[in-house]
């Protein structure tokens, strides 16, 4: 379970204790996380299937919704099955590596979502604003370019991150309170400076997710500019429609991190419980209810799932 160096004993095995205080509700808890993780899976494969399936969703709006179908799929596939883990078998034992990896991929996807909504926010500005030169601007050469610069962008952030883990001796506690590794959560196990760490992810999180933020704000003032100097009521309308599914995601996926974020800054008598669960409301809720939203407030995605669920009934009853 550890190894030796220089600079004493290092943990290489740690514990994840699930939600501390809560350990005799873990079967209760894990309701809510399994039906949620079936929903975020079944929602979002659904999702992607239609929008790769019918040629009508082939436009840049519903690609952009399926890449963040897919990685919804990919954030709550990293945090949920080892939460359940926890919670069921009482199985929180993972190496330093599997630690380091599970951070990894969810930092990476989280902030692979948070560019996906910067680009959902462009693709309505330019709709409503040059909506004529709409297909000659986001051609599929430009989205191409674009689903590779949010995957380098978030791995190039965060990649870093492994070399500040790796070179950290962990002679202090193994025992994580929590249903996932964090950066800083893993971080202060240390003996050595981490000073360097915590820099370093303020660095990534104000380069990535808070630009990201600045940059959305900064598109939806432009549209509304546009949308309030259009001439009919109808057309004003139709734009806020076309937009209204983006902004409900846009809400569900910075409000929980931002509340998340101002409670462990400042909340210091909430209970550590608190904290944990709402760290995994950040991861869960967002994959469960972007598919609802879309498939509720789209109108294109609601006909072909009522063209899926109903041909396929009528070929069932015949």
């Amino acid at each position: 379970m550890t190894i030796l160096n220089h600079t004493g004993v290092s943990h290489t095995i740690f514990r994840l204790l699930g939600i501390p205080g809560l350990e005799d509700k873990h079967t209760w808890i894990s309701i809510p996380f399994f039906i949620s993780y079936v929903i975020a899976l079944l929602g979002n494969s659904l999702l992607i299937f239609i929008t790769l399936t019918k040629s009508s969703l082939h436009e840049p709006m519903y690609v952009f919704l399926c890449m963040l179908a897919g990685a919804d799929v990919v954030l709550s596939t990293c945090a949920v099955p080892q939460a359940l883990a926890i919670f069921w078998f009482h199985a929180g034992e993972i190496s330093l590596d599997r630690c380091i990896t599970q951070f990894f991929i969810i930092h990476c996807t989280f902030i692979a979502e948070s560019g996906i909504l910067l680009v959902m926010a462009f693709d309505c500005y330019i709709a409503i604003c040059y909506p004529l030169r709409y297909t000659t601007i986001l051609t599929n050469a430009l989205i191409g370019k674009i689903g590779v610069i949010i995957f380098l962008r978030s791995y190039c952030t965060i990649f870093p991150i492994i070399f500040l883990l790796k070179r950290l001796t962990f002679c202090q506690n193994n025992i994580i309170p929590h249903t996932l590794c964090e950066h800083i959560g893993l971080a202060k196990y240390a003996c050595n400076d981490i000073r360097v760490n915590i820099w370093y992810g303020l660095f990534v999180i104000m380069s990535t997710v808070v630009l990201d933020v600045l940059l959305i704000f900064v598109s939806y003032v432009l549209i509304l500019h546009a949308v309030f100097h259009m001439p009919s009521q109808d057309a004003r309308h139709k734009a806020l429609n076309t937009c209204g599914s983006h902004v409900c995601v846009i809400v569900l996926f910075y409000g929980p991190a931002i509340f998340t974020t101002l409670t462990q800054r400042f909340g210091r008598h909430i209970p550590p419980h608190i904290h944990i669960l709402l760290a995994n409301v950040c991861i869960l809720v967002p994959p469960v209810l972007n598919p609802i939203i879309y498939g509720m407030k789209t109108k294109q995605i609601r006909e072909q799932l009522a063209h899926l669920f109903f041909s396929k009934a009528n070929i069932i009853l015949e």
